[in-house]
């Protein structure tokens, strides 16, 4: 990713060498986090479609189906595992997570700003969670809850957060140097956790799988945003003719 963003703006500065005799080294850096903004806004777009077939027969058919298919697997060993799951997806579970993660962080990587990192993505995730639902204002899906709910149901806060904290974590391990299998299995840890998560609330009855659908994209948003704003900065630093 930042050997990619590295040669797109080096491209971009030669660009506007040919324009321009004279012009600000910040430019190039300024330009490649406007095109990033684009990429978020078109993101949202799609985000935005698929909240605009909420009421629509065909996704009402197809949430009904699969949150049939899903609670028909209701036995106590699943319930169990998916009530630890939600868990691990709300407020004291991204604590411990995050507790973990700092440990990992300061006896192995001996770098803070992954941690600093992580923890910004999960707040902008949580905070823009919490004004999509009073904005579109989905009532809860009516059959039986197997935990306590409170809030709304579209997005789903738990995929929303998900998506945004492990998703990144699975991006932050594809640049660690490690072994290339311990590689594979952390990541495939993390996926599987952040899917879990996800397929929790609809086997606990809390939420439609669009909720879920919705979490995942709005998610995966902030993660791609927060990624080419951390590579932009981080290559905006070494560069010499930007100081």
């Amino acid at each position: 990713m930042r050997q990619s963003l590295y040669l797109f703006i080096l491209k971009l500065r030669n660009l506007l060498a040919q324009k321009f005799k004279q012009y600000d080294a910040k430019l190039p850096y300024l330009i490649t986090v406007f095109i990033a903004l684009i990429i978020v806004v078109l993101g949202v777009n799609v985000f935005i479609e698929l909240t605009d077939t909420l009421e629509s027969d065909m996704l009402n058919e197809w949430d009904s189906k699969i949150t049939t298919y899903v609670i028909s697997h209701r036995n106590p060993a699943l319930t169990k595992y998916f009530m630890f799951v939600t868990d691990v997806g709300d407020l004291y579970g991204y604590l411990i997570v995050m507790g973990l993660f700092v440990g990992i962080s300061y006896f192995i990587f001996k770098r803070w700003k992954y941690v600093a990192q992580t923890a910004l993505v999960l707040l902008l995730a949580s905070i823009s969670n919490v004004i999509l639902k009073r904005f579109i204002d989905r009532a809860r899906p009516s059959i039986e809850h197997l935990v306590s709910v409170e809030t709304l149901s579209y997005p789903s806060g738990h995929a929303m957060s998900a998506m945004a904290f492990y998703g990144f974590l699975i991006y932050l391990t594809t640049q660690f140097k490690i072994n290339k299998w311990a590689k594979i299995a952390a990541i495939t840890f993390l996926a599987f956790i952040l899917l879990s998560i996800g397929i929790s609330r609809i086997y606990l009855g809390v939420h439609f799988p669009s909720d879920i659908a919705g979490g995942f994209i709005a998610g995966f948003i902030w993660v791609i945003f927060c990624i080419l704003l951390f590579n932009v900065i981080e290559l905006f630093r070494r560069d010499p003719r930007t100081h």
